[in-house]
């Protein structure tokens, strides 16, 4: 039997990262004294492809039916699923979620936006950033039977408002 190591970590290590106690390891963030606010977080990203392909989109000539209106549905099935993915997001109640879908002709690429709002202890930037992630995913999986060299670039949070720290923007 080997001796086990000390686990102690320096709260130094640890400045800055809430998903780490004072031993380094991982915890779900306790948000239980936090105030509820109106929480907002709206993400961004981008999905770059062949010119053939994106007129596919645009013409709603792909076999898998409604390219944009699919991604839409699962973005926002998966801003309500994100602490079933993202393993210390805490379960919220989301009280609106809107994606957005915006076609760049000239750059052969679609852009996808996603509003996420709640009224509670903690913030909906995971919420957001996996709405896109997933829309664009989506995007991806119809359209790649025409276009594997699809590239998904970008995403971000755009700005989020609500809680302590207030409002932010990029």
């Amino acid at each position: 039997m080997t001796a086990q190591k000390d686990k102690t970590v320096s709260t130094s290590a640890n400045d800055g990262l809430t998903h780490f106690d004072a031993t380094g390891q991982a915890h779900m963030v306790d948000v239980g004294n936090k105030d509820e606010t109106h929480r907002i977080a709206i993400a961004s990203g981008v999905i770059r492809m062949k010119p053939e392909t994106l007129a596919i989109i645009t013409s709603g000539t792909a076999k898998k039916g409604d390219v944009l209106g699919i991604a839409r549905i699962a973005a926002i099935m998966a801003a309500k699923r994100t602490s079933d993915l993202i393993p210390l997001c805490h379960p919220l109640a989301l009280t609106r979620v809107t994606v957005d879908f915006a076609v760049d002709e000239a750059k052969s690429s679609v852009s996808c936006t996603a509003q996420v709002e709640t009224f509670g202890k903690t913030g909906v930037e995971m919420e957001a950033l996996t709405s896109v992630q997933i829309g664009l995913l989506t995007i991806y999986d119809m359209c790649k039977a025409v276009d594997r060299g699809m590239v998904m670039t970008e995403i971000r949070v755009k700005e989020k408002h609500g809680g302590k720290s207030g409002s932010w923007g990029a």
